[in-house]
């Protein structure tokens, strides 16, 4: 195995070996606590032009399966690890992880303290980041390199991810509902889980209009989670402004909750280290009930959680919050049908706490078809 070197904007060094393809590549730095469910990760489009750093020190060991991917490819810019498995012990493995990197042509790197990556990070904050192997370069050129690279702030990525044309996810069983879902880097787990409850899905390019999307006479609108900045995203509020005058069922997640609420009039803003993993603690402050969800941002809303808030579209207000941070996690418009939260309650791989949320999609639809 060939050296290798993981390389932050703020000078530090970790020395590892090459793990999976071999060569350099660039992102942003950032870190996922998931101890399970790493295929997921890697499938998942919103980590498109990230490096992630795994805090489960041990990588690899159920190897990697077609059915497990979110998306046609892996989108992680890089992948850090501590301990990569090697061998592939589970009865649906179809082959293991270096092997799946390389094809793919993902540089990695192991054998890196993954712990003080992760400390170094959380007092930092994100930052940019290299990994270099096989190449005959100093400490100061890498190191030059990898500040030569954009910041997150301000990054338009969601053309890469998403659909370039419409395609169904039929419904399982008896069709009840359409919903036109914005593809802004949807993860494949979404649809099915509006599928298994009866909804035929329509999964859209993100830059679709008002009529392409009216076209298919939807009884709800989905807006995905994906990767980059919320505020490059200007047609795509506006779009959501367009559809709240409508009043059609809107439910947002992730990228896509920051979308409604800068359609409501909020800013966002970048976390210093982001969230991101399948054990993060949320508060329904209409319930009182602590949902452990899954997570996946680098941005947040700035929203008031301690009061319901105006706006054109009528009284709203904050539903959820992080337990960890007091971030906005989730918001619901009280005089129209609107509602989204950060987190990913298709949980692959993860907890199902708020899987519910689907329901109360669904609900929402039934509501309005009835009036």
């Amino acid at each position: 195995m060939s050296g290798a070197f993981l390389v932050l904007d703020d000078g530090r060094i970790f020395e590892g070996t090459a793990w999976g393809a071999t060569g350099k590549s660039f992102g942003e730095a950032v870190f996922q606590t998931g101890m399970t469910g790493y295929q997921e990760t890697l499938t998942d489009p919103s980590y498109h032009k990230q490096i992630v750093v795994m805090t489960a020190p041990h990588i690899g060991n159920t190897g990697v399966n077609s059915l497990d991917n979110e998306s046609k490819k892996i989108w992680v810019a890089g992948f850090v690890v501590r301990n990569p498995s090697t061998l592939s012990s589970n009865w649906r493995s179809e082959s293991d992880l270096e092997s799946e990197l390389i094809a793919q042509e993902i540089v990695g790197i192991q054998g890196v303290d993954t712990r003080a990556i992760t400390r170094h990070l959380r007092d930092r904050g994100s930052m940019r980041v290299g990994i270099f192997s096989n190449l005959d370069l100093t400490r100061e050129e890498m190191v030059v390199e990898v500040r030569k690279i954009e910041m997150m702030s301000g990054a338009f990525l969601v053309a890469d991810v998403s659909t370039p044309i419409p395609y169904i996810v039929p419904a399982i069983g008896p069709k009840r509902f359409v919903v036109a879902a914005l593809d802004l880097g949807i993860k494949a787990a979404t649809p099915r889980a509006l599928a298994e409850r009866g909804v035929e899905v329509h999964v859209l390019p993100y830059n679709s209009t008002l009529d392409e999307i009216l076209e298919i006479r939807p009884d709800g609108v989905f807006l995905s989670n994906g990767p980059g900045d919320p505020a490059t995203m200007v047609d795509a509020i506006e779009l959501v402004r367009a559809l709240l005058l409508k009043e059609i069922p809107i439910f947002g997640i992730c990228f896509g909750h920051q979308i409604l609420g800068r359609a409501l009039g909020f800013e966002t803003y970048k976390l210093d280290f982001g969230h991101r993993g399948i054990n993060q603690p949320v508060l329904d402050k209409n319930t009182g009930k602590v949902e452990i969800t899954s997570h996946n941002h680098g941005f947040a809303l700035k929203a008031p959680s301690d009061a319901k808030f105006s706006t054109v579209y009528g009284e709203g207000e904050v539903t959820h919050i992080s337990l960890n941070d007091g971030v906005v996690e989730g918001l619901q418009l009280l005089d129209r049908p609107a509602f989204s939260v950060q987190y990913h309650p298709e949980a692959a791989a993860g907890p199902h706490d708020a899987a519910y949320l689907f329901d109360r999609f669904v609900d929402l639809m039934s509501m309005k078809v009835r009036a």
